[in-house]
């Protein structure tokens, strides 16, 4: 049988169901007539490792899974949906059956008005529906990367519902893009795609639908063989790590990240961003685990690395960190750490000015407004949020735990200076 009639095949389909990647990299290796031994001198393992990653319902690891399909040349899309990262065009699983519950559509828009979240429910459904199964392409003529600026921009405007808006036909646009050729650009711009969707979605609240996301642009980082692109989707997936309670594994995950960033030589401007950026993370993420050591450290090396980059980040640049941004992470770690005067210390030089995107500036008052709300001040919490408010509303409106202080606020303190503009400002979800 032909490579291309063997990925069509029935087997082939039946793999994808039942999410078994082991029976895939089966069906491509005797497709070749290799015995076990043939495809473990391939890619470094004994005959009895490759009998057990074969086997269906088998944890292997991702590393070994990914070199074992390039082995045996599983098409990028083929084992993507095998690992439940995407579908197969007309491949259905139980397709007379009864639908379950959180596969209708009427039933998620409930569930998602009920999570109260402050984005629309229907663009959020919109971009779960992309992720469930890719939407066709949009024949839209502007270029892919054109828009990709433009999502980014978006984001960093603070626009998060406008953004949650285009991304299906984004990501739709993308996978079509890099589906037939699976060209390394293709499958960067694709990862980077998928790590722009993790970031917004994570940032209203959105956590399974992120962890997709963040998986999906992991995938297709490691295909593109960036180490920028998978610095950024690694970054993506330890932060909804640390969002679903498992501080440890985006510990690990993060601090992986960053030894492959060293990896790089940080010879480019480009590469000591990524790594200053991936120091940041992993600093913030020690101190949500509580580990003091590591965060401290961690934020003092960011500082180090980020000295001599430049004040203002280039236009495009996937990390645009500064020193400036560096000092920001530094409130987020001392106030994750629950030292709010040293937040509020490290945060005292701070400017707008210093920031060149709305959603900074806004992400700027905002931490600073949870030191102060740390350290039991209202008055001063509800002047940073008010001013993040006025530079950056998604920053206030759409991030669950500012809405909550808010909601605190506004039960707490309700003659406290600013706080009825700042209810009105969030609206019902406050």
């Amino acid at each position: 049988m032909n490579a291309v009639r063997l990925w069509v095949s029935e087997e082939a389909r039946s793999c994808v169901d039942e999410q078994d990647p082991g029976g895939l990299i089966r069906l491509g290796r005797t497709g070749r007539g290799w015995r076990l031994e043939d495809l473990g001198a391939r890619i470094g393992c004994s005959a009895a490792t490759v009998s057990r990653l074969e086997r269906k319902g088998r944890k292997a690891d991702f590393d070994l899974i990914m070199s074992a399909a390039k082995a045996v040349e599983i098409p990028t899309h083929v084992l993507a949906a095998s690992l439940g990262l995407t579908s197969l065009p007309a491949t259905r699983v139980a397709p007379d059956g009864p639908r379950c519950a959180e596969e209708d559509p009427m039933r998620r828009r409930t569930l998602l008005a009920a999570a109260g979240l402050a984005a629309p429910a229907s663009l959020l459904v919109g971009v779960s529906d992309a992720l469930a199964s890719i939407p066709d392409p949009t024949g839209s003529p502007v270029p892919l990367d054109s828009r990709l600026a433009a999502a980014r921009g978006l984001f960093d405007a603070g626009q998060n519902s406008k953004l949650l808006r285009v991304l299906p036909g984004l990501l739709a646009d993308a996978n079509h893009a890099a589906s037939p050729a699976h060209e390394e650009i293709a499958l960067a711009r694709l990862s980077t795609a998928y790590s722009l969707a993790s970031r917004v979605l994570t940032k209203v609240g959105h956590y399974g639908d992120s962890r997709l996301a963040a998986d999906r642009a992991t995938l297709y980082a490691e295909w593109s063989r960036s180490p920028l692109a998978a610095a950024a989707a690694a970054r993506e997936l330890s932060i909804v790590l640390r969002h679903q309670d498992r501080p440890a594994a985006a510990e690990r995950h993060i601090l992986d990240a960053v030894a492959k960033v060293e990896e790089t030589g940080l010879r480019t401007d480009a590469q000591r961003s990524a790594y200053a950026q991936m120091l940041c993370t992993t600093s913030y993420t020690a101190a949500r685990a509580g580990d003091r050591d590591q965060a401290l450290t961690m934020i003092r090396d960011a500082a180090r690395a980020a000295r001599d980059l430049p004040d203002v980040a280039p236009e495009g640049r996937l990390f645009p960190i500064t020193p400036a941004a560096v000092d920001l992470y530094s409130v987020g770690v001392h106030w994750a750490l629950g030292d709010a005067g040293a937040a509020l210390e490290a945060g005292r030089d701070l400017r707008e000015g210093q920031f060149t995107t709305a959603e900074r500036k806004g992400r700027m008052h905002t931490d600073l407004g949870r030191a102060w709300w740390q350290w039991g001040k209202a008055e001063q919490t509800a002047a940073e949020l008010l001013s993040a408010v006025r530079v950056s509303p998604g920053e206030v409106r759409d991030r669950p735990a500012i809405r909550q202080i808010v909601s605190d606020l506004r039960s707490r303190h309700p003659r406290v200076t600013g706080v009825r503009e700042l209810a009105a400002a969030v609206g019902s979800a406050a």
